[in-house]
């Protein structure tokens, strides 16, 4: 077939035509008429929400681990403990060397990032004891478990916590003068020098050969915090990589001098490939968030709801007048018939901050998850987040691909957290899934978090539903961009 350069002509002038052409429906979003989307815009679909107690979940392994005390008016109080193994220098034998005298020992715990709370006028104790058991033959490390530990106190910090300040401490050097050095943001506790020469340095050589006889000895520390004045707040400690340990400084004889000793140090590594190490959390909630959490009815309304990190508060949240909207567009005055449609364009969860809930210094949570639970129960992504991993998993085609794009984060501007959520609500439609149960938690801002969330501390307080309400009302909503298929 041939084409005419009049012919030619004629057919671009007809598809700028049809690509000019306007849909009467056209939702304004304020976007480049590129990007805009086309669609009937319904936004009172009914979202319920719940508050809920969220799950304890597994507190080795983490990336940073809590430890400290909260005191919210609105919430009430939270604790994180942190208990850990105390591994050997190179898991291997260690020779203290010819009559070791044990000069000082330090617990050395380097913070992390993600602070929550005041660091202005708290101050904390901090107090370390022996564990009662061996924590490395544990096989479970659930965030709900309280370890059991000695009631001696080996040591103790008391102050004020600067998770952003470096400091220098001495260095010790072995036939030269001891210089200082810079070091990470830690807390140094000192700990009882007799305790230490006892169960560490006078060990037999067969006690102190392997990590598991030593393990056996020296059953591991816990660190347990305390509020003396302040709100508080919950610090993150690095205990996942090789900076967390136990310093012993000590002096030991000469090899050439029998008459002089060296000054000596030996880490002994506390962190995850050194032993386990995990955390202990635990809430006790007042006014209505404690109301919340023990009402069983499940009719009950309430005009806002709880979200709280480290393992504390999620939201259930369901749809359930999706499935009738599909019906009604089906009838005949609406236009519809038996065989109708919906093609969603866009489907948006918005989430709105209750007014006056983020009073410093308990902040707004940065960021929230949104998750599913599949037919048996397990926590799921929902279709837009469930993207794929290389060579472990296939995901979802229609995954977003981009966390920012996924959404949650918050808003400060509009004061609100908003989910694209397209293919999970298409899908509910369509009844290709079930809505087995949707949640909303608090995440990390730098990891996305499907499990209860312990290596983050915030909590948001968020509007619920509201029946007729204003186009300015504040409210948890759906906002979903369809087209209508006869």
């Amino acid at each position: 077939m041939k084409f005419t350069k009049q012919d030619l002509l004629t057919m671009l002038i007809g598809l700028f035509l049809f690509a000019s052409c306007k849909d009467s429906n056209t939702i304004g979003l304020d976007l480049d008429s590129e990007f805009e989307i086309k669609g009937v815009k319904m936004d009172t679909t009914t979202v319920t929400s719940k508050t809920l107690k969220d799950d304890p979940t597994s507190g080795v392994g983490l990336l940073r681990h809590p430890l400290g005390f909260l005191n919210d008016d609105t919430f009430g109080t939270s604790s994180a403990s942190i208990s850990m193994a105390v591994g050997i220098p190179g898991n291997t034998y260690y020779d203290f060397g010819t009559n070791p005298t044990i000069d000082s020992a330090v617990l050395v715990l380097p913070y992390s990032t993600q602070f929550y709370g005041d660091t202005t006028t708290s101050n904390f104790t901090i107090r370390v004891n022996q564990l009662t058991n061996d924590i490395s033959k544990e096989t479970s490390y659930l965030t709900s478990k309280d370890w059991p530990a000695e009631t001696n106190v080996l040591g103790s910090y008391v102050g004020k916590v600067k998770p952003n300040t470096k400091f220098k401490v001495t260095d010790i050097v072995t036939g030269g003068p001891d210089t200082l050095k810079s070091v990470i943001p830690q807390i140094r506790i000192p700990l009882e020098k007799n305790y230490i020469q006892n169960n560490i340095i006078n060990l037999d050589s067969i006690t102190r050969s392997t990590a598991n006889n030593f393990f056996k000895s020296f059953r591991g520390l816990k660190v347990s915090p305390t509020l003396t004045a302040g709100k508080g707040g919950i610090m993150f400690m690095d205990l996942y990589g090789t900076e967390g340990k136990l310093e012993i400084y000590y002096k030991k004889q000469n090899k050439t001098t029998v008459t002089e000793k060296d000054t000596v140090m030996v880490a002994f590594p506390i962190g995850r490939n050194s032993g386990p190490v995990t955390t202990t959390i635990a809430h006790n909630y007042i006014g209505d968030v404690k109301t919340q959490v023990e009402d069983n009815n499940p009719n009950s309304s309430y005009s806002v709801t709880y979200l709280q990190a480290l393992a504390g508060l999620k939201n259930k949240i369901s749809f359930p007048y999706l499935k009738n909207f599909l019906a009604d567009l089906k009838k005949p005055e609406k236009g519809g018939t038996p065989n109708t449609r919906v093609i969603v364009n866009k489907a948006e969860l918005v989430v709105d901050l209750s007014n006056g809930s983020d009073v410093l210094p308990f902040s707004a949570s940065q960021r929230l998850a949104l998750y599913r639970f599949d037919i048996a129960g397990q926590r799921a992504n929902v279709p837009d987040n469930d993207n794929s991993i290389q060579g472990v998993y296939n995901g979802d085609p229609r995954a977003l691909g981009n966390e920012l794009l996924f959404g949650g984060y918050f808003d400060s501007v509009n004061r609100r957290y908003i989910f694209t959520i397209t293919s999970y609500v298409q899908d509910l439609l369509d009844g290709k899934t079930e809505d087995y149960g949707t949640f909303l938690a608090p995440s990390s801002l730098t990891e996305f978090n499907i499990s209860p969330s312990v290596t983050s501390a915030s909590r948001s307080v968020i509007n619920a539903y509201k029946k007729d309400a204003l186009p300015a009302d504040k409210r948890l909503r759906l906002n979903i961009y369809y087209t209508q298929i006869n």
